[in-house]
């Protein structure tokens, strides 16, 4: 539980927020606009929900000033230029009031080689691995389960869920969060064609993430066949995404779930992917570029902008007739480019 003008005065010096409403009252939860109840705090960024904040019974929501009057007409409010932000770092503040602390030290039936390094305050799960030459920063945390590999690096107060791999030679920069199931550095997928059959390219380089990154659960990032694969700092990745061998993501970037990025491709900063899009290899995409959901990426992009390329929806029976005339266009570009040649001494003879 917090007050609200507990909540408050410990964003002051990030957020000029004015409290409109008792600094006494008492915050039991955070929650959702719709769902949210006396005592627990909301907020609505955007005023198309203005018909929700209107409805809304929490005890106190945090909006943006075009919604100041809209919000004290059900009761308290927190008004700031950026609500979306400041709820997100009201999560923060609540999380670390609340939350369970990781407690250091290593667990009985956890396996620390003699050679790795640990600094001061690191905590290590049950039946986690640490191999020969690891190093892990001050602080950090490695769940239940979790392998971090030989000469693998892992920054301070970066903090492995349950059943994290990190693979041999790789490196996860400070303040990271990577949840359950994440693998760091398995194989990319390289084979060349041998008489018939396929022939293993060893997979020799690593992968390279900065720092505050976030990686979510059961998402896969492949090391490089000879260079590394690099996630710049900042950089945000969904559950179950795949990253390729020599992929390159800079910093701040950030993909939704199911994304697929192909080996070596390389991709700018500040950018973000929606769900399910896919991203050819070897391909680049400028700073500043937004690809929608299920998207396919099969060009390079050298301008920032939100770019879309996917076949709209439709009733199966609809579908099936636009495919079978899409697959007419290329002889009907023929055919109107063989009248327009006919056409043509016609019209300058004219």
């Amino acid at each position: 539980m917090l007050l609200l003008g507990q909540i408050v005065q410990a964003l002051a010096a990030d957020f000029q927020a004015h409290l409109i409403g008792p600094a006494d009252l008492e915050i039991t939860a955070l929650a959702p606009i719709e769902t949210a109840a006396a005592g627990q705090l909301s907020f609505v960024a955007h005023p198309k929900y203005q018909s929700k904040l209107a409805q809304s019974r929490a005890g106190c929501v945090v909006v943006s000033p075009a919604l100041q009057a809209l919000a004290l007409e059900r009761g308290a409010a927190i008004v700031v230029d950026q609500p979306y932000l400041y709820f997100a770092r009201v999560t923060q503040l609540w999380k670390q009031r609340h939350a369970r602390p990781t407690l250091a030290g290593i667990h009985p039936t956890a396996i620390v080689h003699e050679r790795a390094r640990l600094a001061a305050g690191v905590a290590v799960g049950p039946y986690a691995v640490i191999e020969e030459d690891a190093q892990v920063g001050e602080g950090a945390s490695i769940g239940a389960h979790s392998v971090v590999g030989a000469g693998a690096v892992v920054g301070a107060r970066t903090q492995l869920a349950v059943r994290v791999s990190v693979g041999q030679g790789c490196r996860i920069g400070q303040r990271c969060i990577v949840h359950p199931g994440v693998v760091i550095g398995a194989d990319g997928f390289g084979f060349a064609p041998a008489d018939g059959r396929w022939e293993k390219i060893e997979q020799l380089g690593a992968v390279q993430i900065g720092d505050d990154v976030e990686i979510g659960a059961n998402t896969c990032i492949d090391r490089g066949a000879l260079g590394d694969t690099v996630l710049e700092n900042g950089v945000k990745l969904d559950n179950l995404i795949q990253i390729g061998h020599n992929v390159h993501v800079g910093a701040h970037t950030a993909m939704a779930g199911c994304v697929g990025v192909a080996g070596s491709a390389r991709i700018g900063a500040h950018c973000t992917v929606g769900g399910g899009a896919v991203i050819l290899g070897h391909l680049s995409l400028a700073n500043g570029v937004h690809v929608s959901a299920s998207s396919v990426v099969t060009r390079s992009i050298s301008k920032p902008g939100l770019y879309s390329g996917l076949f709209p929806i439709d009733d199966n029976a609809s579908w099936e007739k636009n495919a079978a005339t899409l697959k007419q266009l290329h002889g009907l570009r023929e055919r109107i480019k063989q009248l327009e040649a006919r056409l043509r001494p016609h019209d300058q003879a004219s």
